[in-house]
């Protein structure tokens, strides 16, 4: 980051020094006048005039150009230096008399072709930065309005997950022991049997509490990493899955935890749609980029757009810069392929 308080002063030492050199190079062509009236003969301080002339001039054209916007600097400074070189070329003409042929053209012409290059090529990097610039903003608004839909989906399913479960089950704990405290006098057979029945309701409502929990952010993969998190899951599934993992570190929680979902939802995908005897999950890293592959013996025709699973999928790991691949042939098999650029830390020990 830039600065401004450096380059307020650096700007203030060059005019200090611009003008120093300006002020000595007036009184170096006043000096020079006086040697030439006093000793008289051609008027030759012309040259020492235009000798001094000439550094003053590049400076200021190059101090103008430094002066412009970021992107612009370079191309500035080429056309200040060029435009001085071609007025210094003219006046050297003009000096010695201008009696020869105009041959400052040429100077010109290639002070000018080679600027017209200069400007090409920037303008063509420009457009090419210009490009990439548009399309990141296309793929930061297009990932933050996932996020932000992922984000609304998940907040709905908590809140659905609490108000029919653990919710519900506490609203019938409050009643049944209200109904306990009425009848404890008058029929205490009647109150242990609601007091149990509360005691298993809460027990109940804390199974779910502790769902909800997992489905926000599960223990193991706190506890084990992402690799022995999927290990985890893919014991509890009713289609066999193998897992192969090599990965040299720890990727954010961030990133394993968007991982984790994602692996977590295709499984899934397996276990309703595919009909597959068996699945594979190959956890990977190389050249800073986290892969991950799901793949399935299954009947195939899975669809990023057939449902809303992958496509959820896609969005969460967009946020990350992610990207999904899918192939799906009728008949299978299905591969998911999803890769998410990260930095890894030390493994966990």
């Amino acid at each position: 980051m830039t600065n401004p308080g450096r380059g307020a002063r650096w700007d203030a030492a060059w005019r200090m020094i611009l003008r120093q050199e300006a002020n000595v190079s007036a009184a170096v062509s006043l000096l020079v006048l006086v040697i030439w009236v006093l000793s008289g003969g051609s008027f030759w301080p012309r040259w020492v005039w235009f000798g001094l002339a000439v550094p003053l001039a590049l400076q200021v054209g190059v101090r103008r150009g430094l002066r412009a916007p970021r992107g612009q600097r370079l191309l500035t400074v080429h056309s200040a230096v060029s435009v001085v070189l071609a007025f210094t070329a003219l006046a050297i003409w003009v000096l010695m008399g201008a009696s020869r042929a105009f041959w400052p053209v040429w100077p010109a012409l290639g002070l000018g072709i080679a600027l017209a290059l200069h400007g090409w090529i920037r303008h063509g990097l420009s457009a090419g930065r210009e490009r990439a610039l548009i399309d990141r903003v296309d793929v930061l608004t297009r990932t933050r309005s996932g996020a932000v839909d992922v984000q609304a989906a998940e907040l709905r399913r908590i809140e659905r997950d609490l108000h029919d479960g653990a919710q519900a089950r506490m609203v019938s704990v409050a009643m049944n022991l209200g109904l306990a405290e009425e009848l404890l006098d008058k029929d205490p057979q009647l109150v242990a049997e609601l007091v149990a029945e509360s005691r298993s309701s809460m027990l109940t409502a804390l199974d779910e509490l502790r769902t909800v929990m997992r489905g926000i952010q599960p223990p193991v993969l706190a506890d084990r990493g992402l690799e022995g998190a999927v290990r985890a899951l893919a014991l509890h599934l009713a289609v066999p899955v193998t897992v192969a993992s090599e990965i040299p570190g720890q990727a954010p929680p961030p990133v394993e935890s968007a991982v984790y979902f994602a692996v977590s939802e295709c499984l899934a995908n397996v276990v309703k749609h595919s009909g597959a005897r068996r699945a594979e999950v190959d956890l990977g890293y190389r050249d800073g980029v986290l892969s991950v592959v799901v793949s399935d013996d299954g009947d195939g025709g899975a669809s990023m757009t057939a449902g809303t699973g992958l496509r959820g999928v896609a969005l969460r790991l967009e946020v990350f810069d992610g990207r999904v691949a899918l192939t799906s042939p009728a008949g299978g098999p299905t591969v998911v392929r999803m890769e998410v650029p990260c930095e890894l830390s030390s493994p966990r020990t």
